[in-house]
């Protein structure tokens, strides 16, 4: 025993070429020993001269990969072990194991086929002092390698007494990989490791390591978790960061590459949804730049999975091959072989490839084992391209080929971050120390310059509803949806939010006004939160471009300073590009129902409450009640008792203890001088057409129009009544006294309904036909009249 465990100690000494050169040798020697004692069968079983020879129709003898003799043998004496070969197969149906029973059979040797026991009970090798086998083939070696301590020690103690060899195959990647290189050029497997599992297996599992690593510069490599944990559940980056470099300290001291920048974790924890601490350490650590998930934005359906960046780190779709942990059987895939061979012959993994640019697949170890399925799989996928398409297929290193994806797809560079809760896949793989019930249930989206401030003070008063934490730079705004915040991620949003109590009546929310004209915000703020209440105030588009002007006189922007606001609005196509960004400040959010609709395309219209921004200012108490109704909150209170008006400030204040008031800063309520007539003439005719909109989409969401744009829509219906009436008489008049008459059936004068029914005049339109001059008027003729005949070229109701 001593000897024997200096031996052992000397084998873990020597290097892996050292290894490699003594398993050369016992291979051959095995090689050597069972051919002879495989002649000297096979000449007594052959048939005389006069006998048939064989049929040339039987499968040729397949030549192994590799043989790897585990223990040098002595010949097996005929007289002490039966002329049977003992065949371990992975399956009955696996392709390597019947190429083997094919070649004993062609030889004409006595076979006995047994499925390899991992754990379990080993075939009886013995009857009555002799041994039953003179031979021992194992498909696979590995099933060898890894029988239990009891299995083990009895067949080699078999093996030694009776003198009977064992012939092991071992096929290896490089094999596979340089086989598939005939059709991809440069198709290289890029390989997965955990540091601390390396040599923690049993002698002969620590030389196969060595093995492996003996090709170490044949293959790429990329890092999982020294480990194999899971990042999300490392809620510290520095501990992250620790387990990291151990596994790039293994990888240094065996020669494995660390500049690939390519890394992956375990079950897709951490890159999406993202956990910071995992980005942050990959980079601090492995410098990566690159990973892929099949997560984002969800798992199913597959053809909908997308790239995002994020932290300067490319995210890769990566998609499935139809093979998991526990396909490793060829005749026990789900549903039958049938079923696989299927996907990979024209069916969802040939299609994965046709209709993906780029594909990225990754299996896992038990693939490569057992029947093969990984090897099996991608060897036929790929002959079945080669022989159906005309695709060119390629391999590109994972930095080379994230750049190319993201030059076809630009577009995606951008994330779309999703509730995490609404996804139990996400769920799972999300931090325990995060929840959706930090997020905001409540949105007050502007537009700016409207009162947002004034509601989100009267808000923060309600016992039930708490506002998030001020910003360093936008003050009491997050402006996370509209710009660059975005792209630091939901933990970043999170934080400006308090972490929810044990009550249910936690409900949070938000206000950024630029949010409500913003083309992005509608679509971000609906895929992270699906069920938001969103809260506008509207007041009439005029007073709010000049506020907006006003505003950033006050805040010393020098093309406000320099021009005045009728220049400003009435400023060409060929002014200074700063003139034209402060003019379409002052107007595009007026464009009210434009925005809306945006909005109402990702959101559902009970969503929504657009409030009357004059009403807020004059009647605030009134607005709030509507506010609380809509909100749905638990507990109600009387903001008469909570709000006065303060008449230094023009507005309404708390009201505190003794009859004092907290109002809004300085900054609010603002005295400037009334807007010059010019410009309150060419906005009304500029928003005339948008205020229109307005009326229709707030009737069609069942919502109130807010007294403004009633009183704005009446002196429009009173302006237009006064011209149409005028032109109706006109109209009759040159008609009647026309000499010629128009061809039958032409309109001379139409009116649409561009309003919302209640609002538009007069109730059923009677036009003007020429063959009835003298009849009654008849309602709802809409044909158009001819060019000559129009008056005028424009008229609304």
């Amino acid at each position: 025993m001593p000897t024997l465990g200096r031996l052992r100690r000397l084998c873990r000494h020597m290097s892996p070429q050292t290894v490699l050169f003594l398993l050369f040798i016992f291979c051959v020697v095995s090689v050597f020993v069972s051919a002879y004692y495989l002649y000297g069968w096979k000449r007594g079983l052959e048939p005389s001269a006069d006998a048939p020879e064989p049929d040339c129709g039987d499968p040729p003898p397949v030549v192994p990969s590799r043989l790897l003799p585990l223990k040098p043998v002595q010949a097996a004496a005929p007289s002490r072990t039966d002329p049977l070969v003992l065949v371990f197969v992975e399956s009955l149906y696996s392709q390597l194991g019947q190429e083997v029973v094919a070649i004993l059979e062609s030889s004409r040797f006595k076979y006995r086929t047994e499925i390899a026991p991992g754990k379990g009970d080993m075939p009886t090798l013995t009857d009555k002092g002799r041994g039953r086998f003179s031979l021992v083939i194992y498909e696979n070696i590995l099933k060898y390698v890894n029988l239990d301590a009891w299995n083990r020690e009895l067949l080699d103690k078999y093996c030694v007494a009776y003198g009977v060899g064992i012939i092991g195959f071992f096929k290896a990647l490089f094999d596979t990989q340089n086989e598939l290189r005939a059709h991809i050029p440069n198709f290289t497997f890029n390989l997965g490791y955990s540091g601390k599992f390396f040599h923690t297996g049993t002698d002969a599992e620590d030389a196969g390591d060595d093995l492996l690593l003996s090709y170490v510069k044949e293959f790429w490599w990329f890092p999982h978790m020294w480990s194999h944990m899971q990042p999300h559940l490392f809620h510290n980056q520095s501990v992250l960061a620790e387990q990291m470099a151990l596994n790039k300290k293994f990888a240094v001291e065996h020669g494995i590459p660390t500049d690939m920048g390519y890394a992956v974790a375990p079950h897709h924890s951490g890159v999406y949804p993202v956990h910071v601490q995992l980005y942050e350490a990959w980079k601090q650590v492995w410098s990566i730049r690159v990973t892929s998930t099949e997560e984002y934005p969800h798992l199913k359906p597959a053809r909908y999975r997308r790239g995002f960046i994020h932290n300067g780190i490319m995210v890769l779709p990566r998609q499935t091959c139809g093979l998991f942990t526990h396909t490793i059987f060829y005749n026990e895939y789900p549903g039958g072989s049938s079923e696989l061979d299927k996907i990979i012959n024209g069916g969802e993994l040939f299609l994965t490839v046709l209709l993906n640019p780029i594909s990225i697949f990754m299996t896992h170890l038990s693939n490569y084992g057992n029947d093969r399925l990984g090897l099996y799989t991608f060897k036929h996928l790929v002959r079945f391209l080669h022989s159906w398409t005309n695709l060119r297929l390629q391999t590109l290193p994972p930095v080379q080929l994230a750049q190319k994806y993201f030059q076809i797809f630009s577009e995606e560079k951008d994330p779309l971050w999703q509730d995490p809760c609404e996804d139990k896949r996400h769920k799972d793989i999300w931090s325990k120390e995060k929840t959706c019930d930090r997020f905001p249930k409540l949105l007050i989206i502007g537009p700016q310059k409207t009162g947002t401030t004034a509601l989100y003070l009267f808000l923060g008063m309600h016992p039930d509803l708490s506002s998030n934490y001020p910003s360093s730079e936008t003050f009491e705004e997050i402006q996370f949806f509209n710009g660059h915040n975005y792209h630091k991620g939901i933990d970043w949003y999170m934080e400006f939010f308090p972490i929810p109590s044990n009550t249910t009546s936690d409900f949070y929310f938000e206000k950024s006004a630029n949010y409500f004209d913003s083309e992005v915000a509608p679509r971000r703020a609906a895929a992270l939160l699906p069920k938001a209440k969103v809260l506008t105030i509207l007041i009439n588009p005029a007073d709010r471009a000049y506020s907006w002007y006003q505003h950033q006189r006050a805040h010393d922007d020098p093309v406000a300073l320099k021009y005045t606001f009728h220049e400003v609005i009435t400023a060409g196509p060929d002014m200074s590009s700063k003139l034209r960004a402060l003019q379409n400040r002052c107007l595009v959010p007026g464009w009210y129902a434009t925005h809306i609709e945006r909005w109402l395309s990702t959101f559902h219209a009970n969503q929504i409450l657009v409030l009357d921004g004059k009403l807020l200012r004059t009647e605030p108490a009134k607005v709030m009640d509507t506010v609380q109704k809509f909100l749905g909150v638990a507990n109600t209170i009387d903001y008469h008792k909570t709000l006065a008006f303060d008449p230094k400030k023009g507005f309404w204040c708390q009201l505190l203890e003794g009859g004092k008031t907290k109002c809004l800063g300085k900054s609010k309520g603002r005295k400037y001088p009334e807007m010059d007539l010019d410009s309150r003439a060419f906005l009304k005719d500029y928003y005339r057409d948008h205020n229109i909109e307005l009326s229709k989409l707030l009737y069609k969401m069942g919502q109130t129009l807010p007294t403004w744009l009633r009183e704005d829509l009446q002196n429009t219906r009173q302006i237009t009544s006064e011209g149409a009436s005028q032109t109706r008489h006109g109209t009759r008049r040159r008609a009647l006294g026309s000499t010629t008459t128009p061809s039958p059936g032409r309109t001379f004068l139409s009116c649409q309904p561009d309003l919302a029914p209640a609002l538009c005049w007069p109730r059923k339109v009677k036009l003007w036909r020429a063959e009835e001059a003298l009849k009654e008027w008849r309602p709802g003729v809409t044909q158009a009249a001819p060019a000559e005949a129009q008056q005028p070229a424009s008229l609304h109701c």
